[in-house]
C-alpha cells in the first residue's frame, strides 16, 4: 500500500480528477494548500505599497492505493497537472504501513477499496 500526495495547480483538479477516475483511482481527499518553491511567487502593488506575495494557492490531493494501482494514479496525475511550465507541482510517494475502514474495521488493501 503507498500514499500519494500530489502538489498542484488548482485550475488543473479537474483534469487531474478525469485522469484518476480513467484509472480507476476513485478514492481521493483534496485540500487547499499554501506553498512555494521555484515560482518564488510574485510582487503586487496595491495602492501604492508593494506587497510580495510568495506562498501560492496549491491543491494537495492525498490517495492511498495497492500496489497494482501505484504507477497508473501517478501517470494519471502527471497527464493530469502537466503544462510544461514552471509551478506545475510535485509527487511524493509514501509507504502506507496500515489501513483500517473505521465502518467495518477492514484492514490493509481491503480497506483501501
Amino acid at each position: 500500500m503507498k500514499l500519494i500526495i500530489a502538489m498542484i495547480q488548482p485550475h488543473q483538479l479537474p483534469e487531474v480528477k478525469k485522469a484518476l477516475f480513467d484509472a480507476e483511482v476513485h478514492n481521493m481527499t483534496v485540500t487547499n494548500a499554501l506553498g512555494c518553491g521555484r515560482q518564488k511567487g510574485y510582487t503586487e502593488t496595491y495602492r501604492g505599497v508593494i506587497h510580495e506575495i510568495n506562498l501560492l494557492k496549491k491543491v494537495r490531493l492525498e490517495v492511498a492505493v495497492n500496489e497494482d494501482f501505484v504507477e497508473p494514479a501517478i501517470n494519471a496525475i502527471i497527464g493530469g497537472a502537466r503544462t510544461g511550465k514552471i509551478g506545475d507541482g510535485k509527487i511524493f510517494v509514501l509507504d502506507l504501513p496500515e489501513c483500517i475502514r473505521i465502518r467495518t474495521g477492514e484492514k490493509g488493501s481491503e480497506a483501501i477499496g
